[in-house]
């Protein structure tokens, strides 16, 4: 992301936090392990540096844990990929498009390997995997600001100051995910992602910013070896103890949280699941050589390695300035990257497993500005649903002539998350107590949609 959008996102999760704090009298902020009880933890400044570093660089966020247990296993799929694409794609230049109309554009519509559903031009790649994809042409909505409505689209809840949603990755760790494993279960690449709100921050995103360079910080710091390390990490635990008994702090038990699976991490075989230069030259220039096509390469290598949920962010999507070029350029990106992951996903029996979503905050509208540009637009618009039990080569929904109006078999979002939610083996009604003493579902009275559902 822009660092103009990131300091937008830091400023509204500033701005809820504030709201939330004041309305509940509890969750007193950021966890800062140098602030809070720095004498404490003094001593860890010189040896466990490394550990710190990728502590806060991947999983601490402002968030009060919860207690809550996870579930047990459901039938569905174990695995997700969303590719976000950061800033709300045109539905019309993507998924529905409309040639011919004036609002359809210069781009043309081709067939695809789906019965009766044609796509951009651009995608030609991926109208060769329409036969596993699911477009949801009937995607409608109220949130049209772009920081609320990519809150909606991670949590399917508009933002409310008295309570911070998990966000999807969140609760798909927290129920089929496995707390013990040594691979973080919620990877965000290219992107901060949205928190895990009162789930807590154990199940937070762990986040690459860069899928050239895999996490940093893994190693013992000089003159620290496993022995040492697993003294330090000791007397650590027994502060943290200490801590907990005298503040009754009940953040403490999801910081402890983060810092096993931070040990974990550094230990793990597994951290070869981050290093694409592991991969053949020819599958690494079939994803395209850009963040994003790298991102969706180690989304690969990540959930085959165990990870349950990984997020892949492309920005650029907010198009009111010269949307054709912009967008003919970023379809380049996702064409090569999008068909490769499924490709290699279904060459590898991963894909009936593994749900993967391409969906943005919003779309575009029909109406062309006077730079070339579409704005915002949260009445219709398309997502993409693959794999994992899905109910492929199809498009659900339908738009008018001009793509302004859904006349088909509407989506609100609530439905999307349910239908997620069921494809993955979760229960959509399935509440959880916030520390507040709120019962929040997973997702509000949403309804799987059933033709979705193979």
């Amino acid at each position: 992301m822009s660092d103009t959008r990131s300091a937008e996102l830091e400023e509204l999760e500033d701005q809820r936090e504030r709201a939330e704090q004041e309305a509940l009298g509890r969750c007193p902020g950021p966890v800062d392990l140098w602030s809070t009880a720095t004498d404490r933890r003094g001593f860890l400044r010189m040896g466990t540096g490394g550990l710190l570093s990728l502590l806060l660089a991947g999983w601490l966020d402002p968030l009060c844990a919860a207690a809550a247990p996870a579930a047990s296993r459901r039938a569905g799929a174990s695995r997700c990929i969303l590719l976000w694409m950061n800033g709300g794609p045109s539905h019309l230049d993507t998924f529905d498009p409309k040639p011919g109309a004036p609002s359809g554009g210069a781009f043309r519509a081709i067939s695809t390997r789906a019965r009766d559903v044609r796509i951009c031009e651009h995608l030609p790649r991926l109208a060769e995997q329409a036969q596993h994809m699911a477009i949801v042409r009937g995607m409608t909505s109220r949130e049209g600001n772009h920081q609320r409505a990519q809150y909606l689209m991670h949590t399917g809840y508009s933002p409310n100051p008295t309570v911070q949603h998990p966000s999807l990755g969140a609760w798909v760790g927290h129920e089929i995910g496995d707390q013990d494993a040594d691979l973080p279960q919620f990877v965000s690449i290219s992107g901060p992602s949205i928190s895990a709100g009162f789930l807590g921050v154990q199940y937070g995103p762990f986040v690459v910013r860069d899928p050239a360079r895999p996490p940093q910080d893994v190693a013992y710091a000089a003159g620290v070896d496993a022995a040492r390390f697993d003294r330090r990490a000791g007397a650590l635990d027994t502060l943290e103890t200490s801590f907990a008994r005298e503040t009754r702090d009940g953040r403490v038990a999801g910081r402890r949280a983060v810092y096993a699976k931070a040990v974990r991490l550094m230990r793990s075989p597994n951290l070869k699941a981050f290093r694409l230069e592991e991969e053949p030259q020819a599958v690494r220039e079939a994803y395209g050589d850009t963040a994003f096509g790298r991102g969706c390469l180690m989304a690969r290598r990540l959930v085959e390695a165990g990870v349950r949920f990984v997020e892949v962010v492309l920005d650029g999507w907010d198009t009111h300035q010269n949307n054709f070029e912009r967008t003919a350029k970023l379809l380049g990106t996702v064409d090569p990257a999008m068909s490769s992951l499924l490709a290699e996903l279904e060459a590898r029996s991963l894909l009936d497993d593994t749900l993967v979503i391409w969906m943005g905050e919003f779309g575009r509208t029909p109406r062309i500005n006077g730079n070339d540009g579409r704005d915002h637009y949260p009445q219709a618009w398309s997502a993409v649903l693959a794999g994992g039990g899905t109910r492929g080569g199809q498009a659900h929904g339908q738009t008018d002539e001009q793509g302004g109006k859904v006349v088909a078999d509407p989506v609100q979002v609530q439905d999307l998350f349910a239908t997620i939610a069921t494809l993955l083996g979760i229960r959509p009604d399935k509440s959880f107590m916030t520390p507040a003493g709120r019962p929040i579902a997973i997702t509000e009275k949403g309804t799987p949609i059933a033709q979705l559902i193979a």
